[in-house]
């Protein structure tokens, strides 16, 4: 019986440590988390979207991880895409890449970075994926004799998605976000999922609701009858919010919140307010000092024992608030919206705050950029990223930004297409071959020093069909990126058809690029670097996915720096 009761990790630490406080060690046992069964915290959104459930579901995921308990996080997303993969980042945002290769939504990002753990294929689901899992199962005959209807057999399969990762690996905690936003035909049959599984899991189960609490400027007042809506819809699917997140943009007074708390059902304590902070990273402590965490652990049955510290993530934030000091980075892309490259702006504002500096980054639309504008745009930058993507617009300009950070000697980051674009340039204007290009730009190009990887060329559909995940990759000790990684054997998430050909490899080499980084199965480039600038390297991988709060990414760590000394 007792191999399903776990040990917190605090007792797990001190064992394995064997730094034994027996005092400390006694009075954890006697407060011994007892978790029999998962939890589950379901995370849903009212009024109007992109209200933050991403960012809630991490700050909850990180207050309970602080205490102890093995918490994961998944994301439900109502469009009939099977994955992200295929979508316009205008509409969507960032395109994230697990570690086993799914393309995700971007909250995924925020999970990682917030938790430190690796989300996969499991964490991310949307209706495609269980409507093709239904469909497959009635072709193959599972059904037979059964009409498919939404209910059970979609609602089954839901349920079955939201209870995988807690059967699988017994976390205490799995809180699972559902996108959209309630009200959406799409997201009914999920809210049916949830109202089945709060009546089946009891205390085991519980419902987070973040909706928002409008500012009427005219009449100089909050109004919560949008928030008394959206708890309405709610319950008319046979939900009850036990708990309610209100955003907003100014404080709420105790008794507009006990107001929300009896018009909608919930206890006085149960309503919190989550107002903009200056940062994303601000949200736990936020959510903590209002007792979220206790609320929850309450609710659920569970002892409350004492608030977690949060040490390095409060030594994190003081870290950001106490640097004065900018370092200016140029975003060389061709989105002007900033959840397009939402982990690169992550992964650069840590690295700025553990070199006790502010990111002021830029972005510079590609499309723009010539010849005789570029030191316009370039002169002030401290560092430049070269920013991934996909297809011929804006690229021109990512070549004429390449070579005024070369021949300027200025900090250069090329991330995926970014780091082809490097190649390229470089191929242009140092080998000599001015029509250079890559397959993907320019079928017929005599000179491909990008040329589509052998094992796409079969490929026919888009989506989920490129080079995608964590690969190997070997460092050569005399380089720069070695510096920074402190390793020869590394693995990072790819995204990508197309790759560097390695018969240009010798000429590239012998007129000063470097190539550092090598796929040891497939013989890959993954790295190229000028060794005798101050810092020019381009990776064919997204090291951005893999920063965290906690543990920045050493590239980003390495850039910044020499961004810095500049």
């Amino acid at each position: 019986m007792w191999e399903k009761y776990r040990f917190p990790l605090s007792c797990s630490y001190f064992l394995r440590e064997k730094k034994v406080d027996y005092i400390k060690l006694l009075n954890l046992i006697l407060n011994i988390h007892i978790v029999a069964e998962t939890k589950y915290i379901f995370v849903t959104g009212g009024v109007a979207s992109s209200l933050g459930k991403g960012i809630i579901s991490s700050s909850i995921g990180k207050l309970l991880q602080a205490r102890g308990y093995s918490v994961t996080i998944q994301k439900f997303d109502p469009y009939i895409n099977i994955d992200p993969g295929t979508l316009n980042p205008y509409e969507h945002g960032e395109c994230y890449v697990t570690v086993d290769g799914h393309e995700a939504d971007l909250d995924l990002g925020h999970y990682e970075r917030f938790l430190g753990i690796q989300t996969t294929k499991a964490n991310n689901i949307t209706t495609g994926r269980i409507y093709k899992s239904v469909i497959d199962k009635e072709r193959r005959g599972d059904y037979l004799g059964k009409t498919i209807q939404i209910i059970p057999h979609i609602t089954d399969e839901i349920k079955r998605n939201v209870k995988l990762l807690g059967n699988k690996y017994k976390f205490d905690f799995v809180i699972t976000e559902i996108g959209g936003t309630v009200g959406d035909i799409e997201s009914l049959p999920y809210l049916e999922s949830i109202r089945q599984l709060k009546w089946e899991l009891g205390k085991n189960a519980l419902c987070v609701h973040l909706t928002y609490v409008p500012y009427l400027a005219a009449a100089g007042e909050l109004k919560t009858k949008p928030t008394q809506h959206s708890v309405k819809e709610l319950q008319s699917v046979g939900i009850q919010p036990d708990i309610l997140v209100l955003r907003t943009e100014h404080e709420l007074s105790m008794g507009l919140r006990k107001k929300v708390a009896l018009f909608c059902n919930v206890d006085d304590n149960a309503v919190i307010q989550s107002m903009d902070m200056p940062t994303i990273y601000e949200v736990p402590l936020c959510m903590q000092e209002q007792k979220l965490d206790v609320t929850i652990l309450e609710k659920m049955g569970l002892p409350v024992g004492e608030t977690p510290t949060l040490g390095p993530w409060r030594d994190f934030l003081n870290r950001r608030h106490n640097a004065t000091e900018k370092v200016r980075i140029g975003l060389v892309g061709k989105y002007d919206l900033q959840d397009a490259y939402k982990s690169i702006l992550e992964a650069l504002s840590q690295a700025a705050t553990y070199n006790d500096r502010k990111a002021d980054i830029h972005f510079i639309n590609s499309e723009n950029l010539t010849d005789d504008n570029i030191e316009e745009h370039l002169k002030d930058m401290d560092g430049v990223i070269i920013c991934p993507g996909f297809g011929q617009r804006g690229i021109e300009g990512k070549f004429v930004a390449i070579k005024y950070c070369r021949t300027h000697n200025v900090p250069t980051f090329g991330i995926c297409l970014g780091m082809q674009c490097i190649a390229i340039e470089f191929a242009r204007n140092v080998l000599g071959y001015a029509d250079a290009n890559s397959r993907e730009m320019d079928e017929k190009t005599p000179h491909n020093v990008i040329d589509i990887m052998e094992e796409q060329k079969s490929i026919t559909n888009m989506g989920g069909t490129m080079r995608l995940g964590a690969y190997e990759c070997v460092i050569n000790p005399n380089s720069k990126t070695y510096e920074a990684y402190q390793s020869e054997h590394i693995q990072e998430r790819h995204r990508h058809r197309y790759e560097f050909n390695n018969s240009y490899k010798e000429e590239f080499e012998k007129a000063g690029m470097k190539c550092v980084g090598i796929n040891p199965e497939s013989d890959l480039v993954e790295i190229v670097e000028i060794p005798t600038l101050k810092w020019f390297i381009g990776t064919q991988f997204h090291p951005e996915y893999s920063s965290t709060v906690l543990k920045p990414h050493p590239l980003f760590l390495s850039f910044i720096k020499a961004a810095i000394s500049k």
